[in-house]
């Protein structure tokens, strides 16, 4: 497996899009809010949440990852 390290401000960044995504999806499948506020709210966060990941999991994927080596117990 690779491990690669994260900043906690790009932690952040990453769970927030998650967020973004799951509030969203949730928007958009529940029934509490009126349908085209919660169609319009879903949509916009789930497309933020969506788009804002590809520039994130790039710059992640573009990290040099390490390499560690375990001893046998």
């Amino acid at each position: 497996m690779q491990e690669r390290v994260l900043k906690i401000p790009e932690l952040i960044l990453i769970a927030g899009t998650r967020v973004a995504l799951g509030a969203g999806v949730g928007l958009l499948i529940g029934d509490r809010l009126g349908r085209d506020v919660r169609k319009g709210a879903g949509w916009a966060l789930l497309t933020v949440g969506a788009l804002t990941t590809i520039p994130i999991l790039l710059d992640v994927l573009s990290k040099p990852h390490q390499v560690r080596i375990r001893k046998a117990a």
